[in-house]
């Protein structure tokens, strides 16, 4: 039965990888590279390389040959170490591109309004990205050189992708103008928030503090009802000076509805505090180990 469930989970991961590249796929062809929106990244090298090479070979092509490449430097350095999620993601990634490349080429935007442009091309690889990162895996290019760094060397490897981003995302303004200069320097703040805001969200959960003179009830409800598990200990009202319980839990949105409904139903003399939390480590979530 865990074997079978181990499965199941390691294809739901991989179902998940598959829709966050194939995101920022969709965003990076029919949003970036038309519009020439260089956010940094593998895909912002791909588009300035392009246009100094004067468009004989394209951006997709660009990046699965980069994307190789590192790909292969990065099974060299690590062997069987090597992330196999960040290898997948990277091989839907440069792939992807060069299919859509050749089945539905983009000669120009979709439309004659680039910051509506800009916003796709932001979100979608975005939220895509988020996705990755939250399941440990990423579209290769830049991530692998971090990788590689990390092991070789003593650079702060954030500040150095920051600092590649941010200098590719310059040399926008002198190869494609002002204007699409400044809505890719606009694109690279925003893509920043989004990523982290998302991978926030993705990882929210509910922590309870429930104060209340009959914990087994509501403990009962929590491992029976939830599938969770709950903390309790002994306490003592400050002004009435009866004795209490105090329950400590860490649930998903929508268990933490449940518990709620079912509290206030059951036990309505009951205190309950609710904190949003998004940094959980510990059995039943993804920080385990």
């Amino acid at each position: 039965m865990k074997e079978q469930n181990k499965k199941t989970d390691i294809l739901k991961e991989y179902f998940l990888i598959t829709i966050g590249a194939l995101m920022v796929t969709v965003g990076v062809h029919y949003f970036k590279f038309p519009n020439n929106f260089s956010i940094g990244g593998i895909t912002g090298a791909g588009i300035l390389l392009s246009s100094i090479l004067g468009g004989k070979i394209s951006s997709g092509t660009i990046v699965l040959i980069i994307n190789t490449i590192l790909l292969v430097l990065g099974y060299i350095v690590f062997g069987r170490d090597f992330g196999v999620k960040t290898a997948y993601g990277s091989f839907i990634l440069s792939v992807g591109l060069k299919l859509l490349e050749i089945i539905s080429p983009m000669d120009r935007p979709f439309t004659n309004e680039p910051v509506i442009e800009l916003f796709f091309a932001v979100v979608l690889p975005g939220v895509g990205a988020a996705i990755l990162f939250n399941l440990g895996s990423s579209t290769g290019g830049t991530d692998i050189i971090a990788m590689i760094l990390k092991k070789k060397t003593n650079v702060n490897i954030g500040q150095a992708l920051l600092a590649t981003d941010f200098i590719l995302t310059l040399l926008t303004f002198p190869i494609f103008g002002m204007l699409t200069g400044l809505l890719s320097l606009a694109g690279l703040i925003i893509k920043s928030i989004v990523v982290d805001n998302i991978v926030e969200a993705l990882n929210l959960c509910k922590y309870f503090t429930v104060i209340c003179d009959d914990a087994d009830d509501i403990c009962s409800f929590i491992i029976k009802s939830l599938n969770r598990s709950a903390t309790v200990y002994d306490a003592k009202g400050a002004f009435t000076d009866h004795k209490k319980k105090i329950i400590l839990t860490v649930m998903t949105r929508s268990q933490a509805v449940q518990l709620q409904h079912y509290i206030k139903k059951n036990h309505p003399d009951a205190f309950i505090l609710i904190t949003n939390t998004s940094e959980i480590i510990g059995r039943g979530f993804r920080g385990y180990l």
